[in-house]
């Protein structure tokens, strides 16, 4: 694995890939806020913001997370890795492909994620990060897939692109996808406390966050979320938050109307932040940097 320089973002790498495409993606931002310190919110910087970084994964050890690789005016997508505790950056996949969405698996030793492979299609693939094993495809016939989140143990649901797009649920063992729901956003979330996922759908021209339950397949609406909503998540077992602009509101699941603002991060991001992660009292999120 290579080592990146962190903070201020002087990643270089030199690898070029047979598939990189014209640079344009857009620019973003990764930070960190640490918010239960002895001096308030605590906001470190993670990636550049020269390039595309999005997508982060919070674990108690790092935070994984999407990374644009530019060489020549090409550009590609790497899985990044920042330690919390050394503060430094690794690229763990450092392919000829591009990655994306990086999700730790159930058993905690493999890494998943989104791989355009060389002819175009989105298939989920696994990379080993406790053995030199060699990264696999995890589902040969399902794709494109553009997101996706896991259940309890083997079981899993992904966003399936299309017109409409749709939620799948599946297991490694099953290997084939049941449509749940159509017209859904790009959040995918496991409740581990009520064994459902969630997400969110358009229905009846409203935007709704539902729950699934994979033991009856049945889906449940739980409250209407504001449209311009994509991304959410979750605070704690009943508790779900969401940025508008570059502050972060948050709401609970039992259909209660109650909103309150969590946290104003506007110091941090001038414009929109686009995605978070959330995991002991730290918060990942991603800060739009469209001049």
């Amino acid at each position: 694995m290579k080592l990146i320089k962190s903070l201020l973002g002087l990643f270089s790498i030199a690898a070029l890939s047979p598939i990189m495409v014209q640079a344009n993606m857009p620019k973003s931002q990764v930070l960190l806020a640490d918010l239960n310190t002895s001096y308030g919110v605590q906001v470190s910087i993670v990636s550049d913001k020269n390039s595309y970084n999005n997508q982060p994964y919070l674990t108690s050890a790092g935070l994984y997370f999407t990374h644009e690789v530019i060489a020549d005016e090409l550009s590609q997508t790497d899985i990044a890795y920042y330690d919390l505790t050394t503060k430094q950056i690794t690229n763990i996949t450092n392919s000829p492909v591009s990655e994306y969405s990086p999700t730790i698996m159930p058993n905690k030793n493999n890494l998943s994620a989104i791989v355009v492979e060389a002819d175009g299609k989105q298939k989920l693939w696994q990379y080993p990060l406790k053995s030199e094993d060699a990264p696999k495809r995890i589902f040969d016939w399902i794709e494109p897939v553009g997101y996706h989140a896991w259940g309890g143990e083997s079981d899993l649901v992904m966003f399936i692109l299309g017109e409409p797009h749709t939620l799948q649920y599946t297991s490694v063992e099953a290997a084939k996808g049941q449509v749940v729901a159509s017209n859904i956003g790009r959040t995918l979330i496991y409740n581990n406390s009520t064994a459902k996922f969630l997400f969110s759908y358009t229905k009846n021209e409203q935007h709704i966050l539902a729950s699934f339950n994979p033991q009856d397949k049945q889906v449940k609406d739980l409250l209407r979320l504001p449209t311009q909503v994509q991304d959410f998540i979750l605070k704690d077992n009943t508790t779900i938050a969401y940025a508008i602009k570059n502050r972060v509101y948050q709401r609970k699941l039992d259909g209660s109307d109650e909103v309150s603002q969590w946290l104003n991060l506007s110091t941090y991001c001038e414009k929109n932040i686009t995605r978070m992660s959330y995991n002991n009292e730290k918060l990942a999120f991603v800060c739009d940097i469209t001049k």
